[in-house]
């Protein structure tokens, strides 16, 4: 198995099927450090320089949080706008990652423009690790939620999913490439703006992913172990809301509500969003027996532990 020491994490299309079981037998040793909230000096000499040009809540923390729970080091922005790579000057990827990686050992970078980590990694001698990439992908994000279906369920293979929102979204690239190594069906269920593009389902079609489409999530929801979801209300993902204007709100045909889950769904299936929402997920199902978003958001900081370590040497 080829190293993870010193490589970047760009897109799950790189992952052969037994890294991802390597990337989560690390993360089972991560976790309990931190869900006993203490640190370790893991990566104690270590320091995450995190290189963020949009938003973020738990892409960012999360790995910030990790790099503490190793005993490391974090500095970084989190708004470019208040930096020369945002401001009037508009600093190239390739001049602000040759300063960046003086600064630290590892950079965690999400930017809009799709291939920017990509573009970052031609340049830094230090790892670069996706933290999203405009319309490209979010690996760390799906490898979290892969985690969490595998400690809640005991397993990926053999699980049927269903996918409901904006197929363009990078998240929804990131699943499709990493189930295309296990044996999961799953269903695109999108408006018809937003469903999957035809380079990308011939794509999928090359890597002989088990998929299919449908219209409502009544049509597909009965079948589902696992129920992954994101917005269809946002306009443009690569823009803040205050940028892309007034939003509706989600039609009942991409709406996983408290009723259809006691209808229509298995009582065992398990319910995913990374998180932020909107009105697709109405917070009355939180409290039910589907939902699994917050353990996604503690398997976060797990699964950037594992990948810190890993990267940078801590762990092989």
């Amino acid at each position: 198995m080829r190293s993870f020491m010193g490589r970047d994490i760009l897109s799950l299309k790189d992952f052969e099927r037994h890294e991802f079981f390597h990337v989560f037998d690390v993360a089972m040793q991560m976790e309990p450090i931190a869900r006993s909230r203490r640190n370790t000096d893991l990566l104690k000499d270590k320091t995450l320089v995190t290189a963020f040009y949009q938003p973020s809540t738990r892409t960012r923390l999360a790995h910030e949080a990790a790099m503490h729970r190793l005993g490391g080091h974090v500095t970084g922005f989190a708004d470019a706008k208040m930096t020369r790579a945002g401001d009037w000057y508009q600093e190239s990827i390739k001049d602000t990652v040759k300063m960046l990686e003086f600064y630290g050992d590892v950079i965690v970078m999400r930017h809009f423009q799709q291939g920017a980590p990509h573009e970052a990694a031609k340049w830094a001698s230090v790892p670069i690790i996706n933290g999203g990439d405009g319309w490209g992908e979010h690996p760390t994000q799906i490898l979290t939620d892969l985690y969490t279906v595998l400690r809640e369920k005991g397993r990926i293979d053999g699980l049927k999913w269903l996918a409901v929102g904006d197929m363009r979204m990078r998240t929804m690239h990131s699943l499709a490439y990493a189930l295309t190594q296990f044996d999961c069906p799953i269903t695109f269920v999108a408006p018809p703006e937003m469903s999957l593009l035809p380079e990308f389902k011939a794509e999928l079609k090359q890597y002989s992913l088990n998929f299919r489409e449908a219209e409502h999530v009544e049509q597909a929801i009965a079948d589902a172990d696992v129920i992954l979801v994101e917005p269809v209300v946002q306009p443009d993902y690569t823009k803040a809301r205050q940028e892309a204007g007034e939003h509706g709100e989600t039609p009942a045909n991409y709406k996983i509500t408290r009723e259809l889950l006691e209808k229509k769904a298995k009582p065992d299936a398990i319910l995913l969003h990374s998180l932020p929402r909107m009105d697709e997920i109405p917070t009355d199902v939180d409290i039910t027996r589907w939902s699994r978003y917050w353990q996604e958001a503690f398997n976060g900081v797990v699964m950037r532990m594992a990948l810190l370590a890993l990267v940078l040497g801590a762990m092989e």
